[in-house]
């Protein structure tokens, strides 16, 4: 796709202007000839509708409504065999490999329970299973902050 600005320059304004007057000139002496000689009334002669100039200015396109980042997103991970975690809207939580995706459903294999085929819809959110963070780890986090606050406070 070309994204180049295009800019009218002082040289295509003063051509286009050249242009016009010429054809006006023109008209006037081919007026004046189907007239038989005769003196012009005075009245001007009707203007000819503007020409669409050489350069026509596009209209911004809207962004696509596909952006095939969740297509990507999807196939790099079955490629990968990546562990994924499935975040229900329930809040349940469903660990396993990506096998396939389709529109509107994703089939996780697991290695301890049936492989299920779960609806697009149900999920809240998505990550892999080597970004979670234990639960211990989170509340030394927890605690660990709360020391810290109270050193400060002290």
């Amino acid at each position: 796709m070309n994204r180049k600005l295009i800019r009218t320059t002082l040289a295509d304004v003063k051509a286009r202007r050249e242009a016009t007057q010429q054809r006006d000139r023109t008209n006037d002496r081919s007026n004046d000839r189907s007239n038989g000689g005769a003196p012009r009334t005075g009245m001007p002669s009707p203007r000819p509708s503007p020409q669409p100039s050489s350069i026509q200015v596009r209209k911004r396109q809207p962004p696509p409504a596909e952006t095939h980042a969740e297509i990507y997103y999807y196939k790099k991970q079955i490629d990968a065999h990546t562990p994924m975690v499935l975040v229900l809207q329930d809040g349940e939580e469903i660990e396993g490999t990506i096998e396939w995706y389709d529109r509107g459903a994703l089939k996780i294999n697991r290695r301890a329970a049936p492989n299920l085929l779960v609806l697009k819809r149900n999920i809240k959110y998505i990550y892999k299973a080597e970004d979670r963070v234990p639960r211990e780890r989170a509340e030394q986090g927890h605690v660990e902050e709360e020391a810290v606050t109270e050193v400060v406070e002290s």
